[in-house]
């Protein structure tokens, strides 16, 4: 995985817990890379026979600039989180984010269905993009967007079509009551950040809410869904779900999700 910073990253210990649990030989490591080494980190990484990487904060637009090919996804959402390299040195690039965001639903929630019904994401950045993606390609009525800096909503709506609007975040609180899937896709309610500012009380009581915050693995806001007695699911779902396509195509093995795994990642 390469990202500056780079000690923050949960993937190292995720993927060498499962190239421990199922005796594969390969290896799983953080590089710090800054964005004017990126291209040529890149390169060496391929030239040392690395199978691909994931990429994190500040890189996942910038590696666009350098795939060979670029996923539907990836492209829609204009950022990707994991590269894979073919043997002939040519970077294929994906975004895993919106898919570890709709399986983790799914894993808590099989019978969950996403058509036709309405969402308000809270945050503008890489993750509420990819969410705001892979809720349309399964099916989603609207998604809104609400952030305090309303331009950055602006641009996802732009760039993402019709069905993504944004929401005034001073408006937002309105919109709790109207929609039928309400997201934290902001750091509040983070170790170390402030509280989730919203408020559920106005929730339908058909409610699902999900936060992609995992540390603490329980919320603040998922405390209050659960006292409301919301649908509620939490951040370390899509972190592991997100991670799956990657370790797949590198190791030709498909992880297995289990509490084991959620418990250890967390630790």
């Amino acid at each position: 995985v390469i990202g500056h910073p780079i000690s923050h990253s949960k993937s190292p210990k995720l993927h060498n817990y499962w190239l421990t649990k199922y005796k594969i030989n390969g290896y799983y490591v953080p590089f710090s890379v800054t964005t004017e080494k990126l291209k040529n980190s890149i390169k060496g990484l391929i030239d040392l026979g690395f199978k691909g990487v994931n990429v994190t904060i500040p890189h996942k637009t910038n590696v666009l600039t350098y795939a060979d090919s670029v996923t539907d996804r990836a492209s829609l959402i204009g950022a990707a989180n994991t590269l894979y390299f073919s043997k002939a040195g040519k970077i294929h690039a994906d975004n895993t984010d919106g898919y570890g965001f709709i399986q983790n639903i799914i894993d808590e929630i099989p019978d969950f269905d996403f058509y036709d019904k309405t969402a308000i994401i809270y945050g503008a950045g890489g993750s509420s993009r990819a969410i705001a993606s892979a809720l349309i390609s399964n099916g989603i009525k609207e998604v809104g967007i609400s952030n305090r800096t309303r331009s950055k909503a602006q641009i996802i709506s732009e760039n993402l079509g019709a069905k993504v609007s944004v929401v005034d975040w001073r408006n937002a609180p309105e919109m709790v009551g109207e929609v039928d899937i309400i997201i934290n896709a902001t750091s509040m309610g983070m170790v170390g950040q402030p509280d989730f500012s919203q408020p559920l009380s106005r929730a339908k009581k058909t409610a699902l809410v999900v936060d992609i915050v995992y540390n603490p693995l329980v919320t603040d806001l998922l405390k209050e869904a659960k006292k409301l007695n919301l649908k509620a699911v939490g951040g370390i779902g899509m972190l592991i779900n997100q991670a799956v396509p990657g370790f797949e195509h590198w190791f030709q093995k498909t992880p297995a999700i289990d509490d084991d795994i959620r418990k250890f990642i967390i630790e």
